[in-house]
This record gives structure tokens, sequence and C-alpha cells, in this order.
């Protein structure tokens, strides 16, 4: 007879009984016979001597007790010191009983087999401390030296750790793309109820075709067979004429009525003949090719209905933005998309979502633009200082680098700056009128030295020209024709000159009327608007100088009266803009149209003024030692103000707006050109 016997085995996992009785507590160092000999306390705690003598080490005022580590009892210590504690004897028997249970464990030295491997963490090497002479790295007691054993735990450690992350990422991706691939089965379930949708409306209007021409065929069919209904009535009416008529010829014995009956059968007979022929026909035929109607619903056909699909790896795409904006200005996030092997996408169409808040959660409005080439435009404008975040995502995926931080603050620092006072190629002595050259190159009345410096959009050098309408140092107001010919207006010498972009004089004209013509505009047609502040006039001439008309009666607060001009532009319709203490506007007629009045009326000192491509009226003000910007729509609605240009900008004057949407400012007081972000 078989009999069997069930034996139960307890595996005991040797790290963690090491770490839970064979660590000290305090260093969590394993125990041994050297250093870290375990010593048994009053309290009967388990402290390696090293963490001991270390304690008492510590210690500031000379006792003769210490605290237990573990449970903090206080602890006297032996007159012996710290290595008269007795020994752990536990421990030392569960070292012995784990050194031979384990004996194969512990990495030992393949010389001396008796003496276990260190790691230094430093150095990233195994060493025996017998081969090494019981020195390491020339004894730089920096290195961080552990037990080799101890090592390739933490390495397994570290091991297993990286492959836990691995596996959630591995997870955390199958999860993602199990949902993209329900997402992508709701998607089509739901295009396809679209596809059937659209052309079931499509199939709805051939049939409603269909049932109109079916239905035309009909009306047709019924007007064809009353006519020819109504001549078979008059047929029969006439049949039964007839025969009422022969009816009792038989009978009759007079010739005369005989004769008479023959006479009115002729006559019936020759109208019989009307009838005989159809007075309708019976010809009814369905075209269908009779025109272009079927070759055009063919092609409208191939075109009819489209999936799209998209290629786009959020993950990939970029976007391109500034990371410090300045309030009220408009500002714009450029992004990118891109497949998943990096190539750029051709297409638009994405469902690309924004999200943006400021510091206090506050939703910012963002408003997105799809050029239909693969890329898109944010725009947003904020309205306070502080740090905002801007969410991008596509497919509810973010893109790369979102959510974005921006920093947003009141100060319009310049992006650009030219000049200094002096005569060189860099120097400005009081400049005050700017334009922009259909070139993109910015000239600048550099009127106490008397000409016209060129820069480049980027405020570079190019060169200067001299004119004899650049004379006397009082050459202010500049403007560019429609034939990109520059017009100067001189207050002292009150000539205005034309002037090519090369430096030769074109044209050069005075009005008897000018008392101290500073600013000069050029409308469409390319009429010359001059604004004298002495006059408190504006005059209008032709392009041979031709006075037109003039703007303005005598010095004045009222509608339609000028005190001191300070600056003038063209507007829409060729309307005339003109800055005194408050911004009015003309037609180009001359009628007065309306006024527009900044914060404190009558108030600070305006520098110069522009209008816009869109059509909104930007000024520079002075008042009370403060400058700023204002801007303006063209009904008069004010935009925002920029309070703080920057701390050094002293006394603006003419301004103009560039071709990559910033404004540049002659700043007078500091004899210089600075470039500022508007929009």
């Amino acid at each position: 007879m078989m009999t069997s016997r069930l034996v139960e085995t307890v595996s005991i996992n040797y790290d963690d009984f090491s770490e839970s009785f064979l660590t000290c507590g305090t260093c969590m160092c394993t125990y041994d016979s050297q250093e870290h000999i375990p010593k048994l306390l009053p309290c009967s705690h388990t402290v390696c001597r090293l963490c001991l003598e270390r304690i008492v080490e510590a210690q500031t005022r000379d006792t003769a007790s210490i605290r237990c580590p573990i449970c903090r009892d206080v602890i006297q210590i032996p007159r012996g010191g710290v290595a008269t504690f007795p020994p752990s004897f536990l421990v030392n028997q569960l070292m012995d009983l784990m050194a031979r249970q384990r004996r194969d464990i512990i990495p030992k030295c393949s010389i001396h087999s008796s003496q276990e491997l260190l790691f230094c963490e430093t150095c990233d090497i195994v060493f025996c401390t017998v081969c090494t002479g019981g020195t390491h790295c020339g004894g730089n007691h920096e290195h961080t030296v552990i037990p080799f054993s101890i090592a390739i735990k933490r390495m397994s450690e570290i091991l297993l750790h990286k492959a836990n992350r691995c596996l959630v990422n591995l997870t955390r991706a199958q999860d993602n793309v199990t949902e993209e691939m329900r997402k992508l089965d709701a998607n089509v379930d739901r295009t396809f109820e679209l596809v059937n949708r659209s052309f079931q409306d499509l199939i709805g209007l051939l049939e409603r075709r269909r049932h109109e021409v079916l239905q035309h065929l009909q009306s047709v069919r019924d007007e064809k067979r009353k006519v020819l209904r109504e001549q078979l009535d008059i047929i029969q009416g006439e049949k039964d004429q007839v025969e009422r008529d022969c009816g009792g010829l038989h009978y009759q014995v007079e010739v005369r009525n005989i004769t008479k009956k023959i006479s009115d059968l002729n006559e019936k007979l020759d109208a019989t003949t009307t009838l005989i022929e159809p007075r309708e026909n019976a010809f009814v035929r369905y075209e269908h090719k009779h025109n272009a109607a079927i070759a055009n619903v063919e092609h409208a056909l191939r075109d009819f209905g489209r999936v799209r699909v998209s290629k786009t790896f959020p993950a990939l795409c970029t976007a391109r933005y500034d990371a410090l904006a300045v309030t009220h200005l408009e500002w714009l996030v450029r992004v990118g998309a891109v497949d998943y092997h990096g190539d750029v996408q051709t297409e638009g169409g994405d469902p690309l979502f924004v999200d943006m808040r400021n510091e206090t959660g506050d939703r910012v409005e963002a408003r997105v633009r799809d050029s239909n080439d693969g890329s898109y435009t944010v725009r947003y404008t904020p309205h306070l200082e502080g740090t905002y975040k801007l969410f991008i995502s596509i497919f509810d995926r973010p893109i790369r680098g979102s959510p974005f931080k921006i920093d947003v603050t009141e100060t319009n620092n310049p992006v650009l700056q030219c000049g200094d006072r002096g005569s060189g190629e860099h120097s400005f002595i009081q400049p005050v009128g700017i334009a922009v050259h259909q070139t993109g190159n910015i000239y600048v009345t550099d009127t106490g030295n008397s000409r016209i410096k060129v820069l480049t959009d980027e405020l570079h050098f190019l060169k200067h020209i001299a004119s004899e309408g650049l004379r006397s140092q009082s050459a202010t107001g500049i403007a560019i024709t429609p034939s990109q010919n520059l017009v100067v207006v001189n207050w002292r010498t009150k000539q205005v000159t034309e002037i090519t972009p090369d430096g030769k004089q074109r044209l050069q004209f005075t009005c008897a009327d000018f008392i101290e013509p500073v600013c000069v505009a050029v409308n469409s047609r390319g009429e010359v608007v001059v604004g004298d502040s002495g006059a408190h006039k504006v005059f209008i001439f032709d392009a041979t100088g031709k006075l037109l008309r003039r703007i303005g009666s005598t010095k004045g607060e009222d509608p339609g009266q000028f005190s001191l001009i300070a600056a003038l532009a063209i507007g829409a319709n060729d309307d005339v803009v003109v800055a005194d203490s408050r911004l009015q506007i003309f037609g180009r007629s001359g009628k007065f149209n309306r006024e527009i009045y900044p914060e404190g009326k009558g108030k600070g000192q305006y520098g110069g003024i522009v209008v816009d491509r869109d059509q909104r009226v930007l000024v520079t003000r002075s008042e009370r030692g403060r400058n700023f910007v204002q801007l303006f729509t063209y009904s008069g609605k004010p935009l925002f103000q920029i309070d703080s240009l920057d701390a050094k900008l002293k006394r603006p004057a003419g301004l103009a707006v560039t071709h990559d949407h910033h404004v540049v400012i002659v700043d007078l007081g500091n004899d210089c050109v600075k470039k500022y972000r508007y929009k």
C-alpha cells in the first residue's frame, strides 16, 4: 500500500530578511564583524557600533547617557564606552545562519575567497580591499563605497523601477492607442451616417426632379387632350347637326327647300375641312442629353462628398510664439502641423483646439485661423499683466510643448533703436517726421542736420539725402507720394519740395498764405495736404502745387477750427485726419465729419498720427511728463492705450507703421528712432 506525506516548506527572501533583521536601522548598512558590529541596547533595540560612536561624538554636552535612535529611550553608557555594550547574539546567530545558507550569494574576491567585494558608486568599479592594499583612489574618503551585494540589490531595484515605469508607459500607450481606435470606429460610424444621409439627400433631389418631369409630362398630355377633346366636341356637334338636317329629306317635295339644304350642306362641307386636321399633335419625347446638364451632373457627382483624413501627429507639431507679450496688443502664435515622420503637412482642416487662461484661471479669447496649408494662426489680446498658459491640442492631444507659458507685461520696450545726438551716420539732431516707403525703407527728417536719414526696416543706416528743400534746419514733415517720391515741408522757408528716393528735386512750390507749415501728407490722388500751425489751417494742393482748397477758418476749439496743428494723416476715402488738441476728421472736399477726443479733453500734446492698413488711428501723445500711444477705430472708439512705451522715451514726435506690423516712433527728446510692437 502506497503512502504519501505532504511536506510544507518555507521560502525566505534573503533580501527582505536581510533588510529587516541584518541591517542597522540607523545607517541602513549590513551588520558585520568589523565596523558595523551589532550592539544590543538595554531597550532591546540593536544598533551598530559605528552609529553609537557617532551619536556619542555628536553630543554637545559631556553626559554619560544617550538616546536610543529608534525608541528615544535614555541609555546609560557603560564605563568602557560604546564598545562594552553587549553584542546582539541573536543578530550574530542570524548572520552566521544566513552566511551559511547564502554563502554563494555574497560576491567574493576570486583571489581572496573570504573577502567580500566592494563597489565604489563614485568610480562605478568593483574592487577588493586586500587586492588594492586597503585603499581606494588614493584614500579619497569622499567616494561612496558600499558592499557589492548591496550595489547589486540597488541596481536590481533601479532596474525593476525602470522596468515598471516602462510597463506603465507601455500600458498607457496601449490604452491611448485603444482609445484612439475606439474614437476611429466611432468617427467612421458617424461618418457612415453622414455619407448615407448626404447621398440620400442627393437621391431625394433626383427623385424630386423626376417627379417634376413626370408632372410636366402629365400636364402636357392634359393640355393636348383638352384641345383635342374640344375639337372632338365640335366635330360631334356638327355631325349631329348634319344628321338632323338630313333626317327628313325623303319627305321633302319642295324643290326650294331641298335646294336651300344643299346650299347649307355645301357651306358646312367647306367648314368640315378645317376640322379634319387635329388642332393638337401627339408628339411627346423625353430628352436628357440636349444640353450639358448630364455632364455637369456627372462632374458634380465626381466632386460630391469626400472623406477627409489627416496624417498630423500632434506630439511633433510645434508652435512659434513670443514668450513675452505686452498688454492690449494683438499677438500671434503660429502652429505648424507635421506627420509621424516629421514631414510638413500641406493641407489644413485639422480640429485644432485652443484654450488660454490667465493667472486667475479666467479664459482669454483666442481665435484660430486655418491657412489651409498645414499651418494655423492663433490670435489673442491680453489685457492684464501676469503669466498666461496657452493650451493647444489637435485631435484632443496636446502638441509639443503645450501648455505654453507666456509672460504679459504692461511695458512695451522697443525691439530696436537707432541713433543718438550728433551728425554721424547713426546720429540725429532734432528728428521730427518719419515715413515708410513701399520698399520697406524708413525715411526720417533729421531736421537739425538739414537732411533725410534713410534706414532699413531693421533700423540699419543706408544713406543720407540732402536737398535745397531741407536747408535752414527747419524741414519737419515728410510723406510718400503714390509714385513713391518724398514730399517734405520746411516751416522756415515755407517751401514744399518733392524729392525722388535718390535725392533729386522734382518739384517745389509755396503758398502766400503759409505762416508756419509743419506737417504734410499725400492722398491716393497725389494731392498734397499741408498743416500750417501758424495759420491754423490745412491747405490742399494738386500734384503740381496748385492750391485747391483750405480747411479751417480762425483759431478756435469749435469743430472745423484748429488751435495748434501738430500732425495730420490721410484716412479712408482720402479723408484728412488732423491732430491739434483733439483729432478731427474731414472729407476730401474739406467738409467736417467728426472729432475724437482723448481722455482729458484739451490736455497734452500730440506728436504724430498715422492711419494703418486696418483703418485704425494710431497717435502719440505727451501729457504731464507721460508719453503714450493711443489707438482708435476710425469711428472714434478707443481700442487701447499703451501708457508705458519705455521709461527713456522723452518726447515722441512722428510715427509710422512698418510692413512687419511694428510702429516706428521718433524720440525727439533722445534724438533717436525706436521700433515697437503694436500688433
